[in-house]
């Protein structure tokens, strides 16, 4: 049990009190009592509206399992069951047009297009290393993946290969060649940068290895300099991108490059959401404390991270601003970190951190709100202050919301969250996850109640199909897990997303954003993959690291997603009848087919779960069978976990296959992380071990969780390991 401290009508674990007393009101304007105060009475007038949001759930998905089961073998028939959704009230009239009113944003969210990271706010190493993720080296990007071929004389090896260097810097020759051409000649045959007297000002000329000179086909995307004489950086702009070219003779990668580059920096990861959900273990007090430690710190500019590296101890700070002399001769200040949002947690989220007057845990997501915006009281001001929005906003990434009545739930908390703290009216902006069966099957309505706050939609295909897969219960057995990217729904789901976000006016004021790249070893695969995602009209996508980011950068500078935007409005808006396909199996697989798919989802559970529970690692690579390092968080074990109950409720298998197979897997995955010093091995006790008995629940109860969610399972299990810890 933890120390608790009782104010007003709350029990407040010690550790968070603290948290907010000593840390983060001082300096805020209100003081920690009247904080308590305010959440208390907010959760008064909120939670009886959260609490009944949560029962329609339960209501709507009753309903669905009683038509389905009311027409065992009948012939599936769409008409009759949209008729269904929209007679319960799953499915809402769609009505007139509108656009979207969110006011003045910062530009990496209206106007720019550009990779975003996701970073688990408990990490305060990896929250420092994504927020800098801003500008990243593409040499090191291409050095270090198997952009570039690693086999024969290109192999990284120990020290540095000149030889692998040269293709690097060929590779990103090739791409200022196609991104910003000269006027003649190639940036890879180039013998010098200098940024020369015009006019009163500077021009970008160019040395040719000839002698000769020249400058940019298109002289406006010379942004500026840096440095005196021969310049320390070239900075160029292209799609609202910028670009710095580095040169150093006297370095050694310098000194191959007839130019003297030493690398091409890209600005990359222009958004981060710093996640308090999906990729976090935070269970009691003392890790929300952790949580909201780190996010003050993030906006104040001062969080470090001190860790070993190499036999010494290293200390990563924030960038700074990067300082730049424009073209005219005037000063040009660039931000050096990332735009910031907070992903707080869902609706149906609660958390024994505080307790309520009944002794109740409260609704998490009021209290990370709460949190969110007293924190924002903090932010900096003045000149040259590190400000994480210049437009002096609060971003909130809202996941997990089923459809308009919570998205207008969220945002009327929003309003007495601001009035509460003494925050304007609308400075809290919410980025809406459509990531929910119901909220993607009437986003234009759930857009309609967020119109004046939304300032992204982003689809979230994991917890999407997670949640495909619990609404379909009882409709029949499921696709295998790497059919159901091939079903009808993604396909419209995915489409739906921009049409929906064109329709309402995104173009220019907010985000229309895709989800991750799962397979962070697999860089080549992303380049060729991942430029599908501007493709299809989003100015965002996931990256899941500051070297993908750096990576992915390059698809914003192959595409303008803008005009891209305007190609697709006009095209013929994304099927509800498609989105509303069911991914059922067409014919039972076979004994052998069917093994292999509990295998890999038992592995996978297992793999992400152990380190879970034991060790509160909130996100993972986890290898799968055959070694492959796949991202792992609470929307993957989602996925994994209602596959194979879903397979059980259908016969597919039998619950003595399931626990063999997953016993059998254990050994597996204690044999992949026979390196970890904190890892505890699950085989050695199948009984004792709390992992795998929550492995086991997610699957045998995965039919009974609300809306197929694991939170309730990993959070009771977490919080036994820590008491056995302690």
């Amino acid at each position: 049990m933890e120390e608790r401290m009782q104010i007003g009508g709350l029990r407040v674990a010690t550790a968070l009190y603290q948290c907010v007393a000593d840390e983060i009101a001082p300096g805020s304007g209100v003081e920690a009592a009247g904080f308590w105060a305010a959440l208390e009475k907010i959760l008064e007038e909120f939670s009886p509206r959260n609490r009944a949001l949560l029962d329609k759930r339960a209501a709507l998905q009753a309903a669905i399992d009683d038509w389905h089961r009311a027409r065992p073998g009948a012939a599936f028939d769409p008409g009759e069951y949209k008729r269904l959704l929209y007679d319960i009230g799953y499915l809402v009239p769609e009505g007139e047009d509108f656009t979207i009113e969110p006011g003045a944003v910062d530009e990496e969210i209206a106007r720019i297009a550009g990779p975003q990271l996701v970073v688990p706010a408990t990490i305060g190493r990896y929250a420092v290393n994504a927020a800098n993720a801003r500008w990243g080296s593409l040499y090191d990007a291409l050095y270090g993946s198997d952009v570039i071929a690693g086999d024969g004389p290109f192999a990284r090896g120990k020290g540095y290969n000149p030889e692998r260097g040269a293709k690097v810097a060929a590779y990103a020759g090739a791409f200022l060649d196609k991104t910003f051409p000269l006027a003649r000649g190639s940036h890879a045959g180039c013998a010098g940068y200098r940024a020369a007297a015009s006019g009163g000002g500077r021009r970008l000329e160019v040395v040719l290895s000839d002698g000769g000179t020249c400058g940019l086909a298109d002289p406006g995307q010379f942004a500026g300099f840096s440095g005196s004489g021969e310049p320390g950086e070239i900075l160029l702009r292209h799609h609202g991108l910028h670009v710095a070219i580095v040169i150093d003779r006297d370095s050694p990668v310098g000194r191959a490059h007839p130019a003297g580059v030493k690398d091409v920096i890209l600005e990359a990861a222009l958004t981060t959401i710093v996640d308090f959900e999906d990729s976090v273990a935070a269970v009691d007090g003392a890790d929300k404390a952790l949580v909201y430690r780190n996010w003050l710190g993030l906006m104040l500019g001062d969080l470090e991270a001190v860790f070993p590296k190499g036999g010494r101890t290293v200390t990563r700070r924030l960038n700074p601003w990067r300082d730049y002399t424009a073209p005219d001769g005037s000063s040009l200040r660039l931000p050096g970190t990332s735009l910031l949002l907070a992903r707080n947690v869902g609706l149906h989220m609660t958390t024994g951190a505080v307790l309520d007057r009944r002794g109740r845990e409260i609704f998490e997501g009021v209290l990370d709100a709460m949190v969110t915006a007293l924190i924002a009281r903090r932010a900096p001001k003045g000149e040259g202050a590190r400000q994480n929005s210049r437009a002096g906003l609060v971003y909130i990434v809202k996941p997990k919301l089923h459809g308009p009545e919570e998205t207008a739930f969220t945002r009327d908390l929003l309003s007495a969250v601001e009035a509460a703290l003494g925050l304007a009216s609308g400075r809290i902006k919410i980025g809406v996850m459509d990531e929910e069966r119901r909220t993607s099957v009437n986003l234009k309505e759930c857009v309609r109640q967020a119109r004046k706050r939304v300032i992204f939609i982003n689809t979230g295909f994991l917890d999407r199909t997670g949640d495909e897969i619990h609404t379909d219960m009882e409709a029949g057995p499921v696709a295998r897990k790497q059919d159901m990217k091939n079903e009808p729904w993604i396909a419209a789901y995915e489409d739906n997303n921009v049409d929906v976000g064109l329709a309402c006016g995104f173009s220019g004021r907010a985000q229309i954003g895709k989800g991750m790249w799962a397979k962070p070893d697999m860089m080549l695969e992303m380049v060729q993959a991942k430029i599908a995602h501007p493709l299809a009209g989003a100015n965002c996508a996931w990256a899941p690291s500051p070297t993908a980011a750096v990576l992915h950068a390059l698809h914003y500078h192959a595409v303008d997603v803008a005009a891209r935007q305007r190609e697709l409005a006009g095209r013929k808006a994304a099927s509800l009848d498609d989105l509303l396909t069911l991914p059922l199996l067409r014919s039972r697989p076979g004994p052998g087919e069917i093994q292999a798919e509990l295998d890999a989802n038992a592995q996978s559970i297992l793999g992400y779960v152990a380190r879970w529970v034991d060790q509160g690692v909130g996100c993972s690579k986890v290898p799968d069978l055959t070694g492959a390092g796949l991202m792992e968080d609470r929307a993957t074990l989602r996925i994994s976990s209602q596959l194979l109950a879903n397979w059980l409720r259908h016969a597919l298998c039998t619950r003595e296959q399931v626990r063999e197979t997953f016993e059998r897997m254990a050994l597996v995955v204690d044999r992949q992380n026979a390196g970890d010093p904190l890892y505890r091995p699950m085989a050695e006790d199948f009984e004792a071990s709390l992992p795998f008995q929550a492995a086991l629940e997610l699957v045998f109860s995965g039919q009974a969780q609300p809306c197929g969610y694991t939170e309730p399972i990993l959070h009771a299990h977490r919080l036994r390991a820590k008491t056995r810890g302690a």
